[in-house]
């Protein structure tokens, strides 16, 4: 059987996600994502396209390290201003049977408590189709906003992160035994108290007592995304995560990272085939490669590259708009988006198109022969698709890629049943060991 493709769509509760100035565009609807009506039409043309999951990133705090402050971010909305991306969830799986959908939550700054019932509270309205990206923050502007003075070090928001993920395991797998609501009409009883346990927890960063609000969920611990790429978020990443993004500017840097990222699950006791791993990529297509490069150059033709910089200085620590070789290294997101002063101009005219993954520009063969070649040449699942122009990048690809990919038998034509931790690897809808949410269920006697 020919191994399938997942792909993710991309997004953001914003304007402007990854490529920047294109809300500009007169096909662009982007700046109708307050409206209910543009994300129901978004997840109904995903599940269309049977994509796995609407993925949606978010970022607290504003990118204010270009030219020192967030005008510049404001002006060209990047990533600015941004709604909660929970708060969509539950229209968008209202008007979907099948479509999973991401939530990005950072652990550096909301209790694990309240997070875990909200999480809860979803799957139970998507029927058990909700991931949780875990992303510890890299803005100073959001540690701020939360009334601290910069970001912890690095490490130090993973080892923060450790204990928030122990925190939420305990909660969502060991509350509430899997029995525990009965609801009886007859004896008026809804669930059985000695079968909900209280949640005692004192560790270095949190402290608790108290039982999970929710009762047991589909899939009680979400499908777990996360996208570290430092030495100790790999760790992590080997330890926690069902799926993983890697980051690489080409199918050999792509590469390297999937093996070691393999590696690392490996040392953590797992079988790397337990975890799919997805790289970003943006796509530009339509019904010839020459269609698709005109297309291509109208896009561009309303890209900000100011707003590219803006990115591109958040994401590396590094202010664009200053020498780059006169500023003090940084432990932002990604170390790898920082290029020689020679190179800011180029970086920004990609960056404000495709955002910080490659682009692919051609006719439904052209990307298609891409996609299969990337995934042969890294090893990689799947990827995670952001868009130009919204909803028309997906429209595109879900009328146009998609079929193609079908007719080679690389992606589903339909759905498989169940939740979304069912539908990506086939299993149960609950986590299995040696997954370390796992150790922290309870063990009931059976009948004597």
């Amino acid at each position: 059987m020919t191994k399938q493709m997942r792909l993710n769509a991309f997004s953001m509760n914003c304007v402007g996600h990854q490529a920047q100035g294109l809300w500009r565009h007169p096909r662009d609807r982007s700046v109708e994502y307050t409206s209910i009506d543009y994300w129901v039409e978004l997840a109904r043309t995903l599940e269309r396209g049977c994509f796995d999951t609407l993925f949606l990133a978010d970022v607290l705090g504003v990118y204010d390290v270009y030219a020192g402050g967030p005008d510049a971010a404001v002006r060209n909305a990047a990533q600015v201003p941004a709604n909660d991306p929970m708060l969509v969830v539950p229209v968008m799986a209202a008007v979907t049977e099948h479509l999973g959908f991401g939530i990005t939550g950072v652990t550096s700054f909301e209790p694990p408590y309240t997070f875990a019932r909200r999480m809860s509270t979803l799957d139970h309205l998507t029927r058990g189709r909700v991931s949780w990206n875990v992303v510890t923050g890299y803005l100073d502007s959001a540690a701020r906003a939360m009334g601290d003075d910069r970001q912890l070090p690095h490490d130090a928001r993973y080892e923060i992160a450790e204990e928030y993920l122990e925190v939420v395991y305990k909660l969502w797998e060991a509350s509430w035994d899997d029995d525990a609501v009965v609801r009886d009409r007859a004896s008026g009883i809804y669930a059985d108290p000695s079968k909900v346990h209280r949640i005692v927890h004192d560790g270095r960063y949190y402290r608790m007592d108290g039982i999970h609000l929710a009762e047991p969920s589909p899939q009680r611990t979400p499908v777990l995304f996360q996208a570290g790429a430092s030495d100790r978020g790999q760790r992590f990443a080997a330890r926690h995560a069902e799926c993983v993004f890697v980051a690489g500017n080409n199918r050999k840097a792509t590469a390297v990272a999937v093996e070691r990222l393999r590696e690392e699950i490996t040392a953590a006791g797992r079988d790397p085939a337990d975890v799919l791993v997805y790289s970003m990529i943006s796509i530009v297509v339509d019904e010839s490669g020459a269609a698709a490069r005109r297309k291509a150059d109208d896009y561009a033709a309303y890209a900000s590259s100011e707003g590219a910089l803006v990115l591109l200085s958040g994401w590396s620590g590094k202010d664009y708009a200053r020498p780059l070789d006169e500023q003090p290294d940084s432990e932002a997101i990604e170390a790898s988006a920082r290029s020689r002063p020679g190179d800011v101009e180029a970086a920004a005219r990609h960056v404000a198109l495709a955002g910080s993954c490659p682009l692919v520009v051609g006719s439904a063969s052209d990307v298609a022969d891409e996609l299969e070649a990337t995934i042969a040449a890294t090893g990689v699942d799947g990827f995670n698709i952001t868009r130009q122009v919204s909803p028309e990048s997906y429209v595109d690809i879900v009328d146009m890629l998609v079929p193609e990919l079908q007719r080679r038998g690389v992606h589903q034509r339909a759905y498989a049943p169940g939740t979304l931790r069912e539908k990506l690897t086939g299993g149960g809808a609950r986590l299995t060991p040696p997954h370390p949410a796992t150790s922290f269920r309870r063990v009931t006697a059976g009948p004597a």
